[in-house]
């Protein structure tokens, strides 16, 4: 659903890939008017070289990321670029930093040339870490932040597939977005240029630490959101498909039982104890996904289909 709150904000967006973007496509969501600037030979990664030739998905990510802006092509080699850009530069308020400090350079538009321009313009630069100097993508910064432990914790297989969603690179999308408001903000208040910088390895740990916090670390590795309760996980069906239940509250849990004729007090629905999650299990596993659905649809329990 699209707001109007940054109407009459406008962005330029030189980044590529999955973070910048998604930073671009939550301002445009909220009304501001995002170009994306692109060198037309080798356009986002997402839909010319190697992410596009290995995997179909990131092309159609490219479109749902970009749908909303105003994407131009540029050939970052002509010299009559710099200008062209000079042009957009003009009545920009705000701008995601994504191209190398040589790109930069030679399109003319480094921290000097941005202050230049004499008006209030925010700038917000993505960067790995602000600690560790080697390359990464999500499935490093979940590592080096110590969250994806959670995610292996307990398992024995030899290899073990990452958690689907990139949340690492999205949190960090948002996060740029927010940093890049705020730096817009702080420019207009000031009437000067700011410069902020954007971290995913630091967002990652900035905004997901809190939900493993260090006090517990040491200490639990299962918790309410990762499954230790049985009030609170996903379950498989008789037809092999699955239901996700939350019913932490009381009442949730008590008209879960009724319904499902299951005989478990209210109060042990935080019991870790496996035995729990097996009569819940064996409870849906007689059940198809239709089944369940049809039995709660006009019940109010958190309990939906996967």
């Amino acid at each position: 659903m699209k707001n109007n709150l940054l109407k009459g904000i406008k962005i330029l967006d030189l980044s590529h890939r999955l973070p910048g973007p998604l930073g671009g496509k939550v301002l445009a969501d909220q009304g501001a008017e995002v170009i994306k600037l692109e060198d037309a030979k080798f356009k986002d990664p997402f839909i010319y070289g190697l992410f596009a030739e290995m995997d179909e998905s990131f092309p159609a990510m490219y479109e749902e990321l970009n749908g909303g802006k105003d994407t131009v092509r540029l050939d970052f080699k002509d010299p009559e670029t710099p200008n062209k850009i000079a042009e957009i530069l003009k009545d920009v308020d705000g701008i995601i930093m994504g191209l190398p400090p040589k790109v930069r350079k030679n399109l003319k538009i480094t921290d000097e040339d941005i202050k230049s321009l004499g008006r209030p313009v925010g700038v917000v630069e993505l960067f790995a870490s602000s600690k560790v100097t080697k390359s990464m993508h999500d499935i490093n910064a979940m590592a080096l932040s110590g969250l994806l432990a959670l995610h292996v914790q307990g398992r024995d297989e030899d290899i073990i597939d990452p958690p689907y969603l990139p949340i690492s690179g999205i949190n960090f999308g948002v996060k740029a977005a927010f940093d890049l408001v705020c730096a817009i903000n702080k420019a207009r208040s000031e009437n000067t240029q700011v410069f902020a910088k954007s971290y995913l390895l630091d967002s990652t740990e900035e905004i997901f630490g809190p939900f493993w916090p260090q006090k517990t670390r040491g200490k639990m590795t299962k918790f309410l959101h990762n499954g230790r309760y049985p009030c609170y996980s996903i379950y498989k069906t008789k037809d092999g498909k699955y239901v996700a239940l939350g019913a932490v509250e009381e009442k949730f849990w008590n008209r879960f039982c009724e319904i499902f004729d299951l005989d478990i007090p209210s109060t042990l629905r935080f019991n870790p104890d496996e035995r729990l999650f097996k009569k819940i299990s064996e409870n849906f596993l007689n059940l198809n996904q239709f089944e369940i659905l049809k039995m709660s649809e006009n019940e109010d329990i958190c309990l939906s289909e996967v």
